[in-house]
This record gives C-alpha cells, sequence and structure tokens, in this order.
C-alpha cells in the first residue's frame, strides 16, 4: 500500500520564543515491510542549527535549535511509504518460558529486548495491571496468543473517548475510569505485559481511516497513533493495536506506518522541546493520510 502522510504542526505563542531546541520523532522509519520512499521536515522559521540523527532506540529523528526570537513555529512533515501486510501470528512461546528468561541471575546472556521488561517513566509496574492481564495468561498458555486475548480485552472494555484524557495522564487512571485514547491503550497493554515480567514497547505512527460512504477524505482529520510490540524469543516481536483489535508480525495491518519505538510515549513524542518565554501557546496540529494521487486531488 502506497500512502503518503502530511503531519502540521503550529504553535503560536503568546509572547515571543527568545530561544528554543526542539526534538522532532516525525520520519517513518525504514524496516521489513515499511520502505521510507521520501521524507522532507520543514521547519519555520529556519532553524540556525539542524542534524538529523539517529536516537538510542534506532528511531530517525531531526534536533534543530532557534536561538533568535519567534512568536511563532511552523513544523511541516511530508513522507511517502510503501507497507506490506502483516504476516500471521506463530504459535510462540509459553508466556512463563519467556518471563523466566528475562529474570536477572549472573551470567545471563544480553538480550536488547530486556531493556522493555522494566518500569518506564509513564508506564509503572502494578499489581492491578498485573491482575487486568492475568485471566488472558493461564499456565502454559503461548505468549502471542495470551496477548491476542489481552489486546482483545483492552478493546471491548474500553471506551475510546477523545478529550478524556492528555498526554499527561497516568496509566492508571486511565486503567481505572477505563476509558482514553490510543496512547493509553497502549500503555495501559505495556504495563500489563511488563507486570508480568514480559518485554513490550510503545510504537508511534499512523493509521489510514476511511470517510463516511459517499463522503470526501478531509484534509487534516487524521491524528498520530499507537500501538503495541511484544517480543516472544523464537518469533521476534509482533504488532498489537488495542483500540482497532489488530495484530500482526510486522505491522497491525497494512494501512499502520510506524515512526518511532520506544518504551512509552515519552521517548517518541512526534515533537518536543525546551523554550525561554513564550508564555501559554496555541498549539494546532493536523494528519493527513491516505493515497498520493487522492491527496493532490484533495489539496489541488
Amino acid at each position: 500500500m502506497l500512502l503518503r502522510i502530511i503531519h502540521d504542526t503550529t504553535y503560536q505563542y503568546g509572547r515571543p520564543v527568545v530561544t528554543a531546541q526542539h526534538l522532532a520523532h516525525l520520519s517513518p522509519v525504514d524496516q521489513p515491510g515499511q520502505r521510507v520512499l521520501l521524507h522532507q521536515l520543514d521547519v519555520d522559521p529556519t532553524p540556525a542549527q539542524r542534524q538529523d540523527r539517529v536516537d538510542a532506540f534506532g528511531n530517525p529523528c531531526c534536533y534543530f535549535a532557534l536561538p533568535s526570537p519567534h512568536e511563532q513555529l511552523t513544523v511541516l512533515a511530508t513522507s511517502e511509504v510503501v507497507t506490506q501486510a502483516p504476516g500471521p501470528l506463530p504459535p510462540g512461546l509459553p508466556w512463563e518460558q519467556v518471563a523466566d528468561g528475562f529474570r536477572y541471575y549472573a551470567g545471563a546472556p544480553y538480550d536488547p529486548a530486556a531493556e522493555f521488561v522494566f518500569a518506564s517513566p509513564r508506564v509503572p509496574h502494578h499489581s492491578l495491571l498485573a491482575d487486568f492481564a492475568h485471566p488472558a495468561f493461564g499456565p502454559g498458555r503461548p505468549l502471542l496468543e495470551a496477548a491476542t486475548d489481552l489486546m482483545q480485552r483492552i478493546y471491548k472494555e474500553m471506551t475510546y473517548s477523545s478529550g478524556s484524557t492528555d498526554v499527561n495522564t497516568p496509566t492508571l487512571e486511565a486503567l481505572n475510569q477505563r476509558k482514553g485514547v490510543c496512547q493509553d491503550f497502549a500503555h495501559i497493554m505495556i504495563g500489563s505485559l511488563r507486570s508480568l515480567g514480559l518485554p513490550a514497547r510503545y510504537v508511534s505512527g499512523y493509521m489510514l481511516t476511511q470517510p463516511p460512504p459517499g463522503k470526501a477524505r478531509l484534509i487534516g482529520a487524521d491524528a498520530s497513533h499507537a500501538w503495541v510490540q511484544v517480543y516472544d524469543p523464537q518469533a521476534g516481536w509482533a504488532d498489537f493495536d488495542p483500540t482497532n483489535n489488530l495484530c500482526g508480525m510486522g505491522r497491525p495491518a497494512e494501512t499502520h506506518v510506524t515512526l518511532a519505538l520506544g518504551r512509552d510515549f515519552g521517548d517518541v513524542s512526534p515533537l518536543r522541546g525546551v523554550i525561554q518565554g513564550g508564555g501559554s501557546p496555541d498549539l494546532e496540529v493536523s494528519v493527513t493520510v491516505g493515497p498520493p494521487e487522492e491527496l493532490k486531488a484533495l489539496m489541488a
């Protein structure tokens, strides 16, 4: 599937920003099943310093600095990618065997996935999260089968409610109120798995949505998306989207575009930074995902 993504972010500041430094995770990752054909990042005002780099988790990102006063910041990311359909989930290993393999003992061989067993700033280890996961994790059950069950439970029991949480809402609060957005659903699933000693990580990305029948696609009406990867040493990383009840090897569905991987949202926020001044800014974000020719016609 060929997709174009247009991600437009504008900060209008209440008073001038004297100086600023920002880090953008807005470039899709080139990986098996996802090929990046084009990526362009336009920043206004033009940064005095800009550097494309790879972060600690292997994600492409862009650092830029604005040392001169400015009252508005616009960051426009345009990307084109080709995605492939996911593979089916293999049987994999019993979940207890996977958890036991990530318990520390002297002389154990290092597995990079161990970094994603620990609690992270936005995803704690907690008995409530372990209790939430336990019904899916019966004795001897294959990990990926149990993770599918957990994903389906989140999908059925949680209510997607835009505006019911924000980027700083604690994971346990979202679990207790049984509502939130894709970020919350991903954090709950990750926390539930890690609380059982299982490696899980956060995926930031996009998803192609379809307009209502008979309606044209609206420019800027989409949003960033988030889902989960679970690690089975035999199968590798498998993708689970609890917001939409989709899963597979490589991605939850052909419609999903991977931006970045991390411990939680804080590692892969599309745009974050440190500013001096600015007051209380007004933020506008618009995301459009669709076939390039369709978007070209709509924007003509």
